[in-house]
């Protein structure tokens, strides 16, 4: 992976150029049903890359504080165990709008980089297996390639088992 000069200038791009991590940016045609779906799996299959190897953002309210989940999109968030990871006694999904508005992004776009107001961030044990993994890069048809390191860094995260199968 070269350092990105890509000109695609998400908060989450900016973060990454600001702080040196050398990282690639893959755009992608987005569906434009405007239906709900699996904007991960369709990243996947868009960009020739394994669904494990590609990371969704999600949310959840965890003790009543927003704390943000990056698993492989072949996978589900298991709750419990996202809950645990962050000492926290229970966790249920955020609202799509408390998601967009606390994080800058809109659902489907929604990367772990470059957010309005740092969250805490667990990361799913499974990406350090992986040479580099991809994320969103701040908007629907753009993800980002960086290696797990350097996101748990960037994002002070833990990293926990916090997937189960789909």
């Amino acid at each position: 992976m070269a350092k990105s000069r890509n000109t695609q200038g998400t908060p989450a791009v900016l973060a990454l150029q600001r702080a040196g991590v050398t990282h690639t940016v893959h755009p992608y045609e987005v569906a434009s049903d405007g239906s709900r779906h699996a904007y991960g799996l369709e990243a996947a299959a868009a960009l020739g890359v394994p669904p494990e190897q590609i990371f969704k953002t999600l949310l959840a309210s965890c003790d009543d504080r927003l704390a943000v989940a990056v698993v492989p999109v072949s996978a589900s968030l298991d709750l419990k165990a996202f809950a645990s990871a962050l000492g926290a006694k229970r966790a249920v999904m955020a609202e799509s709008s408390d998601a967009e508005r606390s994080t800058g992004y809109v659902v489907g776009g929604i990367s772990p980089l470059g957010q309005r107001k740092r969250l805490p961030t667990v990361v799913d044990a499974s990406a350090l297996s992986l040479a580099t993994m991809y994320v969103s890069a701040g908007r629907r048809g753009l993800q980002v390639e960086l290696t797990p390191a350097d996101l748990v860094r960037l994002t002070d995260a833990k990293t926990a088992e916090i997937a189960r199968p789909a």
